[in-house]
């Protein structure tokens, strides 16, 4: 039970986007090139929720837990990610379910093994600043000041790489694939109450479409201590969410 102590699911509000190639493009040029990547800003205007399904596997200290993955957004800002992992390969008691929640100001994290408590501080900051379907559709309003960096290999390939610093929160950077306009990769340093300040990577791969926007279809989050893995099955649009099911219980 020492290994589940440390279980930690943690989400990053980091901007959906990608970008750039050649010449030295400004960081606005590279916000559009990956809105048009991604199916441009008018199917990206007709989407007001999401609604995936699939699978997740978390791994940590050498052993993997596994179990169905779901996850909700509704625009433009509310979220809830649900996993249910088997604990037994660690000597649990059975079925834990992770409930993270946000309605739009405030976050709760639920856990059926550990107990409830409320997201505060730098992790809810990062989810103040999330946003659907596109935190690029609104990064400018928001005051988020972006910045073109060196660029930097991801798994071999050169990618281009901007950096978001929002008024509150985490300062993330943003790899995009320069073939596709699609990202590869966000990183960060995130902040929470049991390992401090730590960075956090994200992996977008798998891209597909779904009403004419494509959606990365697996992500990998890296910490120091797990690796979470969500492989999607489906992924639904504008299906009817009640506000209520982003709000603590």
């Amino acid at each position: 039970m020492r290994t589940l102590a440390r279980i930690t699911f943690l989400t990053l509000a980091v901007l959906s986007l990608t970008a750039g190639i050649a010449r030295a493009q400004t960081a606005d040029e590279i916000i559009e090139k990956h809105l048009a990547a991604v199916g441009g800003r008018a199917a990206l205007g007709k989407l007001v929720s999401r609604q995936s399904t699939g699978t997740v596997t978390l791994s940590v200290q050498g052993n993997d837990l596994s179990g169905p993955y779901e996850s909700y957004a509704k625009a433009p800002g509310k979220t809830r990610v649900v996993l249910k992992l088997d604990t037994a390969a660690v000597g649990g008691p059975g079925e834990m379910v992770i409930d993270q929640r946000f309605d739009g100001v405030n976050g709760f994290a639920l856990n059926s093994l550990q107990g409830d408590q409320p997201v505060s501080g730098n992790q809810l900051d990062n989810m103040r600043n999330s946003a659907f379907p596109s935190s690029m559709l609104v990064y400018k309003e928001r005051g988020v000041r972006v910045e073109v960096l060196p660029r930097e290999k991801v798994a071999g390939h050169e990618m281009i790489v901007l950096q978001f610093t929002p008024k509150a929160g985490s300062v993330s950077r943003v790899y995009f694939d320069p073939a596709t306009y699609l990202v590869a990769r966000t990183a960060a340093k995130v902040t929470s109450a049991e390992m401090g300040d730590f960075e956090q990577t994200i992996d977008f791969s798998d891209y597909r479409a779904v009403d004419g926007v494509k959606v990365a279809f697996q992500t990998v989050n890296t910490t120091p201590v797990q690796i979470v893995t969500v492989k999607l099955t489906k992924v639904v649009h504008n299906v009817t969410l009640d506000d209520a099911m982003f709000t603590k219980k």
